[in-house]
């Protein structure tokens, strides 16, 4: 089991929700995906950034099939001005 968690912290932190509907877009993108979360800063907790992904695979080739998947590097390669 692989998990793998990436934290953002954006340029402009009103766009978190745009940033979080567009990683939500990749969830259950390739077998083995066991999990896929992603969360916002909210007003109530104190946090060190503003977007988190957190995500189970059940192998590290489960975890390369996602990173590589046209879907993911779309989205990945659209989201990189927003950070």
């Amino acid at each position: 089991m692989i998990k793998h968690i990436v934290m953002w912290t954006l340029k402009n932190a009103a766009d978190a929700p745009h940033f979080k509907a567009q990683l939500d877009s990749c969830r259950q993108l390739v077998p083995g995906m066991l999990a896929f979360e992603v969360a916002i800063r909210t007003a109530e907790l104190e946090a060190n950034c503003d977007v988190v992904l957190y995500s189970v695979f059940e192998s590290s080739a489960a975890l390369a099939a996602y990173q590589n998947h046209p879907h993911h590097q779309h989205v990945s390669s659209g989201l990189g001005a927003l950070r």
